[in-house]
């Protein structure tokens, strides 16, 4: 992958300026024709990223089970939690177990 630096962004927008056709600023940037075409569209404006989306956790199934033991047993320890979700099947470890909880 390609990595264009803001001077290599204003090179490809001057040749654009200056009449020079797509492939020819590939050909003389060394960037693929895409590329240039991406950054001729774009401008100079910024990439917008949206939010990620929450990735699944192995601990997600569980988490409505921690809610309640923690709400009805205030003074669980994690330790105790991770033996209770072992026993139901949980395959995560001891760290996950004590951020949901």
């Amino acid at each position: 992958m390609l990595v264009i630096k803001l001077g290599e962004m204003m090179m490809i927008l001057d040749l654009h300026r200056q009449g020079l056709s797509v492939s020819a600023i590939a050909r003389q940037t060394g960037a693929d024709r895409k590329t240039v075409r991406k950054y001729i569209d774009r401008g100079l404006e910024a990439p917008a990223y949206g939010p990620r989306r929450p990735r699944a956790t192995v601990i997600d199934p569980f988490a409505a089970y921690l809610r309640e033991r923690v709400a009805a047993y205030p003074g669980l320890t994690a330790r105790r939690l991770l033996r209770e979700l072992k026993e139901r099947g949980y395959s995560g470890g001891y760290t996950a177990v004590t951020k949901a909880a």
